[in-house]
């Protein structure tokens, strides 16, 4: 018993391989498919690259999901695919997710986190975040803006992981 689950074990192991070679994209091929407005082999493309973990696959998808390219629009999912993109440092998925935050769009707005995500993309180099970053403080308390730089050093120090 114990040789015929060591081998529908391996046999498993070997499929899930040759399933990961088989079904993973092309971002080129995906980028050139939006800009020719091909969402629907944009996404066939990107799919697998987020998936897999490529934070430039998971942002376009997020995008694609915000604006409803190619898909249904979903606040929600298109967070979601920022969420992990921004978890890997990509500061454009960390711009969006100030912006959904600030004006509670697909999530509960929530100003700290919204600044927190644009203090963040701005320490990556995102210039247009510093708008999104400063127009909110304005509506925030002192002691909230405390708070969201102080979520966002931590963010920062823990390298965006559970932000």
């Amino acid at each position: 018993m114990k040789n015929l689950t060591a081998k529908l074990c391996l046999t498993f192991v070997v499929l899930l391989g040759s399933i990961g070679v088989s079904v993973s994209g092309d971002f080129q091929k995906g980028l050139t498919a939006v800009q020719s407005g091909d969402f629907a082999t944009a996404l066939r493309e990107w799919t697998p690259l987020a998936i897999l973990g490529n934070d430039a696959a998971q942002y376009n998808l997020g995008v694609m999901y915000d604006k409803g390219q190619g898909v249904t629009q979903d606040d929600k999912t298109a967070i979601k695919w920022w969420k992990l993109a921004a978890e890997q440092g990509y500061a454009s998925a960390q711009n969006n997710l100030g912006f959904m935050y600030a004006n509670g769009k697909g999530i509960p707005q929530d100003y700290i986190l919204g600044y927190m995500w644009w203090y963040i993309a701005v320490s990556n180099g995102h210039k247009d975040a510093v708008f999104g970053r400063d127009a909110v403080s304005k509506l925030m308390t002192p002691t909230q803006i405390e708070k969201a730089q102080n979520l966002a050093r931590e963010c920062l120090r823990k390298k965006y992981k559970g932000c």
